[in-house]
């Protein structure tokens, strides 16, 4: 385990809106707002044609290939993450939803493309006095937090 020390900053209230693409409008209001580090939690809709990371195609296998998987309908979803910069500084959002429909329920990581269908709430809680990062590692080639 690593892990570091922050102390929590501003609030944000935040509602996308439809068709906005949801890591890209929050990363862009975080650059707008200097926003280094944050944790979020989101719910509302999102539209069919998003497309959600849902798992590596081998659970131990290597390259880790990641499966995606497109919503072919409008759902509900609730979902948490957290943003940090990488190694340029650039702030980088790392979240999970599940959306749901009836009694189908699709989780996944939105970091291909998931679109708001009509509004989402957002509540961003600053994290300051963190020098943690997302960097490359080489084993996963995933962008890794370092706390």
């Amino acid at each position: 385990m690593e892990y570091s020390q922050a102390e929590q900053g501003r609030v944000f209230v935040l509602r996308l809106e439809d068709g906005d693409i949801i890591h890209e409008e929050i990363e862009k209001f975080a650059h707008e707002k200097q926003i280094n580090a944050a944790a979020l939690i989101v719910v509302g809709g999102v539209d069919e044609g998003s497309k959600l990371v849902v798992g590596p195609e081998e659970g131990s296998g290597q390259p880790i290939i990641p499966m995606t998987h497109i919503l072919e309908d409008i759902r509900e979803v609730t979902g948490t993450g957290t943003l940090f910069p990488d190694q340029n500084g650039n702030p980088v959002l790392h979240m999970h939803i599940a959306s749901g429909r009836k009694n189908s329920t699709v989780t996944g990581c939105i970091r291909t493309g998931v679109k708001v269908w009509n509004v989402l709430e957002v509540i961003l809680f600053e994290i300051v006095n963190t020098t943690a990062r997302r960097l490359h590692d080489e084993q996963t080639g995933f962008e890794l937090l370092r706390p």
